[in-house]
C-alpha cells in the first residue's frame, strides 16, 4: 500500500457538495474506508495511505487521518 500520488492538505474541504479535492482523492478516501473496515492501525494508514510521519508529529497526523476518514464516510454515504 503507497500514499496517495496527490498530496493530502491538512484537512479535506468542509462542504455539502463533491469538490475538486474530492475528486483527486477519491482513491485515497476509498482506501482509507477499507482500511477501516478492516481493522487498519490509524498510524500505519496514515503513513501508508496519506503518506504522513505520525513517528514525527502524531497530533497532527491523527487530526489529518481523521479528517479524511470523516470526509470519505460523507462521500460514501452522501457525496
Amino acid at each position: 500500500m503507497t500514499a496517495s500520488p496527490d498530496p493530502v492538505a491538512d484537512a479535506p474541504p468542509v462542504s455539502d457538495h463533491v469538490t475538486n479535492y474530492d475528486r483527486q482523492h477519491l482513491h485515497t478516501y476509498t482506501r482509507l474506508l477499507d482500511a477501516a473496515a478492516q481493522g487498519g492501525e490509524w498510524f500505519e494508514v496514515a503513513s501508508r495511505v496519506l503518506g504522513l510521519d505520525p513517528g514525527r508529529d502524531a497530533d497532527h497526523a491523527r487530526r489529518v487521518y481523521d479528517a479524511h476518514l470523516a470526509r470519505a464516510h460523507w462521500m460514501a454515504g452522501r457525496g
